[in-house]
């Protein structure tokens, strides 16, 4: 899980209170089993979280049942070694394995030929939407390298 942020229909606010409330070491531990780092955490608090309306706690318990909401495809969960896949596969395969999922709610990220991150799109009460300014970004490569998964 990189994050989860409040977003306009067009764009998203940040930073929303500087300096941002400190977070609780515990906060941070706790979050460890779905993000990959406490830079990462503390970031996405700064960034996202401060926009979020929500008390830190709860902004991390909303990340953590927003992540529960989405069903990684079998294919893709224990990746060990480097895997060769099309954006078109990936977009395919998480809605296959999410119902309610349309490829109006899905963005597949790359950076030259790797595969960054899948973006998915959650209502308030974490439902997926359509977001097509987050959907026509996705990556158009043929062809992709998805590395082994890190954390969960």
């Amino acid at each position: 899980m990189h994050g989860l942020w409040p977003q306009y229909e067009k764009g998203f606010p940040e930073y929303c209170q500087l300096p941002a409330p400190r977070l609780d070491r515990s906060i941070v531990t706790s979050m460890l089993d779905v993000m990959p780092a406490p830079h990462l955490i503390f970031n996405e608090w700064d960034r996202h979280g401060t926009c979020s309306g929500q008390t830190p706690r709860a902004y991390f318990e909303t990340v953590r049942k927003a992540r529960a909401a989405v069903k990684i495809p079998p294919d893709y969960t224990d990746v060990q070694e480097p895997l060769s896949v099309t954006p078109r596969d990936v977009e395919n395969a998480f809605i296959k394995a999410n119902p309610g999922l349309s490829p109006r709610a899905i963005a597949v990220a790359c950076g030259h030929q790797r595969l960054t991150e899948v973006r998915l799109c959650l209502s308030k009460d974490l439902q997926f939407r359509d977001c097509p300014g987050i959907a026509k970004r996705s990556c158009r490569r043929d062809q992709l390298v998805m590395p082994p998964m890190r954390g969960e």
